[in-house]
């Protein structure tokens, strides 16, 4: 079986930081309360849930609706993840299906994917919007999203009435988190996830049987108490990525023979432990 290690929570900071950290979390709902009336694109993380939270705390439940965009590039443990969050916070949730792979600029995976996927979110969410009255619509993203290959980002600036309320405060992933421990959000240390795409090399067609085999793959690693990992599919090869923290639950032969044993049953023919460990956006270190 793999090793069992608690996870220790992040330290607070001193008084200084703690006054810093208050007064961004003051300006984060000075931001939306100018905003009035809104629709949060909510995938049930961290971030969208502190965006949530406060929104809720300073419009009011009549005028916040979460909404949560699930499609075959969502794992489905995400989907529970959403609905109980939301559920807990007190909010209006509403849940809207996409099929991404219908989109040819998405399902061919180029470098660029993520910005027709963005494109195709919040053109759903603006939709809502416009239509139910709300005046503009929050997404999740924060500073320390800037430091990978994101073209999606640009997709979100394009639309108007899409807002970063993070990202426009200065927040970056550390300080989200302690935030949203502060205001007793469940999912506060929740690891940092990506749609199944990410898992896919870019230029390999995206096809609904190879995003469920990195989602069954991964539930595997879940099972066994990893937090951090990630399984990258290269055609009859699973590469697993796992946060170099939580490598030493792993290196012994016992783990080693049952997680292969396991992967293999996914669907791949041959299973590698990448070295470098956990990193976001692996598959951009490619590009050029």
């Amino acid at each position: 079986m793999v090793n069992e290690r608690a996870d220790r929570p992040a330290e607070s900071g001193g008084e200084g930081e703690g006054d810093a950290l208050q007064g961004k979390l003051d300006n984060l709902k000075a931001y939306i309360s100018r905003l009035k009336r809104v629709v949060v694109a909510f995938s049930g993380g961290v971030d969208s849930s502190l965006v949530l939270k406060a929104a809720l705390d300073v419009l009011g439940p009549e005028n916040v609706l979460a909404v949560t965009v699930v499609s075959p590039l969502m794992p489905q443990r995400d989907q529970g993840s959403a609905q109980a969050v939301a559920q807990s916070l007190g909010a209006r949730h509403r849940i809207i299906a996409t099929d991404e792979l219908q989109v040819e600029e998405i399902a061919a995976n180029p470098p660029d994917r993520c910005w027709h996927c963005k494109k195709n979110t919040f053109n759903l969410l603006t939709g809502i919007a416009r239509q139910e009255g709300y005046l503009a619509v929050l997404d999740g993203t924060n500073r320390s999203d800037c430091s990978d290959y994101r073209p999606g980002m640009a997709a979100i600036r394009s639309f108007d009435t899409v807002h970063s309320p993070l990202l426009e405060c200065g927040l970056g992933k550390q300080e989200v988190r302690q935030l949203a421990r502060r205001l007793g959000l469940s999912n506060w240390n929740l690891p940092a996830q990506a749609c199944l795409a990410s898992r896919i090399p870019y230029g390999v067609p995206l096809t609904l049987e190879s995003l469920e085999q990195v989602a069954r793959a991964e539930a595997v690693l879940i099972e066994l108490g990893l937090r951090n990992v990630r399984v990258r599919h290269h055609d009859q090869i699973a590469r697993i990525e796992i946060a170099p923290e939580e490598l030493d639950k792993v290196l012994n032969r016992e783990s080693l023979r049952m997680i292969s044993s396991r992967i293999r049953a996914c669907g791949f023919a041959y299973v590698t432990l990448d070295l470098d460990g956990y990193r976001t956006g692996s598959l951009n270190e490619v590009l050029v």
